[in-house]
């Protein structure tokens, strides 16, 4: 008959240090990962991201193939083209727009042909493309002079939620390091969680 035995759990201390591991683990893991899609990748290595820059002096960065990205906050449909204006935010290493960033500024982003302005009214874009100058324009009553972009290739993104769990302490069997153990070592209990309730945040998705 099989006996069952348990061993000491690990101190406190040697959980955190497991339960550290863990966690430093999978930010690299996902940061690894973290790649700019091949349609907003641009034909540059550093396409320009400082709208303030371009803003201070837009004459110097005309021609220059730019990223940015925002909020959609209106469309307007003209001949051939349609125009997209954009309140900026900072980009992550995957051009996604940061939720909850302040705006750096506006845009107008032209597209060739149409698109549709339910599609993508209040959305988040990323656009691609040469910087073009300014156009003078309005914020409500105010006097705005918007940097101006052709915009070669551009993604919508999409807002989505998701649970993220507390992270918990790793071992060599798997999770929950720490616990009651049988003759072969094998945790079979509970051992060191973090109690932490899960969380639901919004994350910005293709």
């Amino acid at each position: 008959m099989r006996k069952w035995s348990k061993v000491q759990q690990f101190s406190a201390g040697k959980s955190k240090k497991w339960a550290l591991s863990a966690v430093a683990l999978s930010v690299l893991v996902l940061s690894g990962c973290v790649t700019v899609p091949d349609d907003i990748r641009g034909t540059t290595a550093t396409p320009q991201m400082n709208l303030q820059a371009v803003q201070g002096a837009p004459s110097l960065y005309v021609g220059q193939e730019s990223r940015f990205g925002g909020k959609v906050v209106a469309v307007t449909n003209l001949q051939n083209k349609t125009r997209l204006e954009i309140a900026t935010v900072p980009l992550d290493d995957g051009a996604r727009p940061i939720l909850g960033a302040a705006s750096r500024g506006r845009i107008l982003a032209y597209i060739s042909g149409f698109v549709d302005p339910v599609d993508y009214r209040n959305q988040l874009v990323t656009v691609v493309g040469p910087i073009t100058g300014v156009e003078k324009g309005k914020i409500g009553e105010s006097s705005y002079d918007f940097v101006t972009v052709n915009v070669n290739s551009y993604k919508r993104w999409r807002i989505q939620q998701q649970v993220v769990m507390p992270p918990q302490p790793i071992g060599p069997w798997g999770w929950g390091y720490g616990g009651p153990y049988d003759s072969w070592g094998r945790g079979f209990g509970p051992g060191w969680y973090d109690t932490t309730p899960a969380r639901v945040e919004s994350v910005v998705t293709e």
